[in-house]
Order: structure tokens, then sequence, then C-alpha cells
């Protein structure tokens, strides 16, 4: 289903300033020379994506906002992972209500993130799988690495991918290959996915991704910022206006198909793969 490495993994600039900040699984560092903030996110070990995690990641979007920067870079402080999607652990062998919770946050992290009218770039430092694509397709441009994984997985789990983001992931990729990437729960390499326009560039280092999703932000430094973020939202309104319609329906929808005993049974199986993968 996952890259092997992947599985054993979730088994076990210029000068710049470190914001003041109470989140404990997300950090904000703005750069004081070009007023860019980067957003990174420290889940140990594959930042999988507990309620906690999207609730920090909401905080620390706000808290950029709110101070004005530039732009916004969202990355990992893991070497191989940037997130490896929600927290299949949260998700199993629980109530319906922690369901909806864990739905309702990724809901909000994506509409905090999709909806800003700051200028987004990620830089994917490694596998992006799911709830992790959801994140990177979210921002504006995308860098990656070479090597990892990237995809819309959710079908091998017998989830759905929601109406919002597939329109999202359709807006960047041909429609055709969209839609057979997201009923195959497909995974792009780093390559295939720079090929389809998954992604915008492929660098050997994070640092080299960082610098180059700040040179993508830089791109508006003569552009008036109201208008960009205008613009920017007109290109994005049709998703978000059918999201804000659907969103309690789609929250009901998650928490019933994710708590049948279907899905609750390739969740089970999931885990115990991860087991298996970790004592290897």
């Amino acid at each position: 289903m996952l890259h092997s490495n992947l599985l054993r993994l979730m088994a076990r600039g210029a000068p710049s300033r470190l914001m003041s900040t109470a989140t404990k699984l997300t950090t904000v560092e703005v750069n004081d020379k070009t007023g860019i903030a980067t957003l990174t996110m420290n889940r140990p070990p594959v930042n999988s994506q507990n309620v906690q995690l999207l609730l920090d990641l909401q905080t620390s979007i706000s808290e950029i906002e709110n101070n004005k920067s530039r732009g916004l870079i969202l990355t990992s402080a893991n070497s191989n992972v940037f997130s490896a999607g929600l927290d299949i652990f949260e998700m199993y062998n629980t109530d319906v209500e922690r369901l909806r919770t864990v739905w309702t946050e990724l809901q909000n992290v994506w509409i905090a993130l999709y909806g800003t009218t700051l200028p987004t770039a990620a830089a994917i430092n490694g596998h992006a799988p799911a709830g992790g694509c959801l994140l990177a397709t979210a921002c504006e441009y995308r860098v990656m690495r070479p090597n990892f994984l990237i995809g819309l997985n959710e079908a091998q789990l017998g989830i759905i991918a929601p109406k919002w983001l597939v329109s999202g992931f359709a807006s960047i990729l041909p429609k055709r290959v969209a839609e057979r990437a997201l009923t195959q729960g497909r995974m792009f390499t780093t390559q295939e996915a720079f090929e389809a326009g998954l992604v915008d560039e492929i660098v050997s280092t994070k640092e080299e991704a960082l610098e180059k999703c700040a040179a993508f932000i830089g791109t508006f430094a003569k552009v008036n910022p109201l208008a960009r973020g205008l613009t920017k939202l007109q290109f994005r309104a049709d998703n978000i206006k059918e999201f804000e319609k659907i969103r309690e329906k789609d929250v009901a929808d998650f928490a019933a198909l994710a708590s049948s005993p279907g899905v609750q049974k390739v969740m089970g199986i999931y885990l115990e793969n991860l087991k298996n993968k970790g004592k290897k």
C-alpha cells in the first residue's frame, strides 16, 4: 500500500527569528529579511495528523496571517516524511464522535490553508500520502525531493476522497489523470509527480526546497498583496462555496463510512502490517 520505508518509519537562508507559540507540534519561523514564514510540522515519527497536530496547524496559519508575513512555506521536521496523513490509530476502533472530530479538524486545516490570501508553497522533503498530499495540494506551489511518494491513496483504505479535495486535485492535474489516480489510490514517485504537474520542481535537499519556495513567493514582491489575494480567491471561490454547503454532510458521510465494519477491518489489517514492519 505504501512504500516499505514509510511503513517502517510509521512503526517507529537568512537569519530568522523563532516566534513564540503555544503549539507543540508545529513551529513558525519568520525570515527577518524576506518576511516569509516557514511553518514546520513536528510530530514524530511521521507527522501523522491527529487532532492535536491539526489544531496546531490551524493556530500557526492564523498566527502567520495575523503577523502580516509576506508568504507561508509548509514543511516537515522529518527528513523522510512530509506527512503520513491522518493518524489511523486515532480512527481505528473508536466512536463516531471522535471520527467526526478528526474529519472536522482536517476540514478546518484544509480551508485555512487553501483559502488563505497569502502566497503559499510546500517544501515536500519526504513522503506525502493522503492527508500529506492534501496539505501540499492546498498550497499554490510544490517543491519535492527525489525518490519519495505523493498521492491520494484513500481508496486503498476504503475511504473516499471528499469532493472538495477532488476538485482541488483536479485543478492541478489533468482531469483524466486525476480520476484514474484517485480511483486507483495511486502514489506518484517524485519524478512521476513532476511529469504530471503535481509538483512544480524537484530539488536535492530540503534547503534547496525552502529556497525555491521562497523564490516563488518572492515573485509577488511587486504585486499589490490585496489584489493578489483576491485574485487567488476568485480561482478558488467555487470550490470553497461548494465546500461550505456540504461541510456538515461531508463530516457525517465520513464518520459513517470510517466506522463501518468493512473499513474498520481494512484499518485493522493496515495497522497490523505496520506492527509487522516495525518488527523487521
